[in-house]
């Protein structure tokens, strides 16, 4: 029998010596004679050597050490079968050094991946309910792909990390196909209204009365902007016809306009001039029921006037617009009043100043932020329909006006 510091050669086989709880065992047989026998599975002993040395090296070297642990482990259990002849108990220590120190690394990192995953679950639950649905979509795509680079965190606690990070997400996604699919259905009621007012227009526009048709187109147009959003694909045929009509029910009003005797620029100037200060008359101080009847027939006496003014009459009409709702939003204030304090009327002046101060500023504040909406949704939605820019231009103008009324019956109010 030849004795080797790890094995044996007895009876022309060659023999492991047992090492950890292990029995010897035979890992192959004399080919030509024992020297070479033993020199190759000596060599073959290196062999496993230089893949623990490469190991050891690329787990130095790499940032993701983590991933070498299934290798290490594979290396490992296959050493127990490994046919060879050296000394296994030394490369099997160093490999679980290097497990341990792994599993170390790994369970820190999965600590750190845990905070990261909380706070980008918080990051989540903060959007769930947002209904801004393109930035917020943009913004969770850029939180599952943070969530998918980072990496695991303990087993016990992977199920209830996902979940949580899932439910916001499902919160959000669930709320924006119900909004979108909400939208949808209200697009069909919209498009039901577009349809109604077109029939209006064409109706309208085979009216033998022209005046009537055109105060009809007027309305109609008005109810056309107010109305709800529905797809261009959809909107635009309806609005083609629509305005075609509206056109030509317009060039018929002109034409009659223009038939009807006229009214020289410096008399309907000076008319409109003295219409002006009648009306500012009235806005001024307190409302009573004979001052609104008599801007009432001021205001229908105004739009008989013939529809082409003088071009320096511009002042004007926004002068007589502008004391016209000075009289009705004082009118109004005064009925608001009325409503909420019952005692109103036996309450002194300055005490009912002070009142009808505060609810104005209320009411200011609010068409503050009308006047914003407005501005963006004049940015935001733009459209190349025929006269957008004109239409939204006035929308602007009437609510800046709201506000400027109100502001000046509150400069009345507490000058006084």
């Amino acid at each position: 029998m030849t004795e080797h510091p790890y094995g044996y050669i007895k009876e022309n086989k060659v023999y492991l010596k047992g090492f950890l709880g292990q029995e010897d065992r035979i890992i192959g047989e004399v080919k030509e004679d024992e020297a070479s026998t033993i020199k190759y599975f000596e060599d073959r002993f290196e062999v496993l050597r230089q893949k623990v040395d490469t190991l050891k090296k690329n787990i130095q070297e790499n940032q993701n050490k983590g991933s070498f642990l299934m290798k290490l482990i594979h290396l490992k259990d296959s050493m127990m079968k490994y046919d060879a002849l050296g000394d296994f108990p030394s490369l099997i220590e160093e490999l679980e050094l290097q497990e341990k120190y792994l599993e170390e690394i790994i369970q820190a990192n999965r600590l750190r991946n845990l905070e990261i995953k909380k706070g980008l679950i918080l990051e989540a639950e903060a959007l769930q309910n947002s209904t801004d649905w393109k930035e917020t979509s943009e913004a969770f795509k850029n939180l599952k792909l943070r969530w998918l680079k980072t990496g695991p965190v303990e087993k016990e606690q992977e199920e209830e990390i996902e979940n949580a990070f899932q439910a916001a997400l499902d919160t959000f996604y669930t709320n924006r196909k119900h909004y979108f699919e909400d939208m949808a259905i209200q697009a069909e009621k919209n498009i039901k209204v577009y349809e109604g007012l077109l029939d209006q227009a064409r109706k309208a526009h085979d009216l033998p009365d022209v005046k009537l048709a055109f105060e009809i187109s007027k309305r109609i147009q008005k109810e056309w902007k107010a109305s709800g959003r529905v797809p261009a694909d959809k909107r635009q045929p309806l609005w083609d016809e629509f305005s075609k009509l509206n056109n030509r029910i317009f060039s018929k009003y002109k034409r009659m306009a223009q038939n009807t005797p006229k009214i020289s620029p410096g008399l309907m100037i000076k008319k409109m001039e003295r219409m002006v200060q009648e009306m500012k008359m009235l806005s001024e101080g307190p409302i009573n029921q004979d001052k609104l009847a008599e801007a009432k027939k001021l205001q229908a006496e105004w739009k008989k006037l013939p529809p082409k003014k003088p071009r320096n009459a511009q002042q004007s009409m926004r002068s007589f617009v502008f004391f016209a709702d000075i009289v009705f939003e004082k009118s109004f204030l005064e009925k608001l009043c009325l409503s909420k304090y019952s005692d109103f009327e036996n309450k002194e002046p300055s005490e009912q100043k002070q009142i009808k101060a505060g609810l104005l500023k209320d009411l200011i504040n609010r068409d503050q932020r009308e006047l914003e909406t407005v501005k963006e949704n004049a940015e935001n939605f733009r459209s190349h329909e025929e006269g957008f820019e004109t239409i939204m231009r006035r929308k602007l103008g009437a609510y800046k006006r709201k506000v400027d009324v109100k502001n000046h019956i509150l400069k009345e109010l507490t000058n006084n």
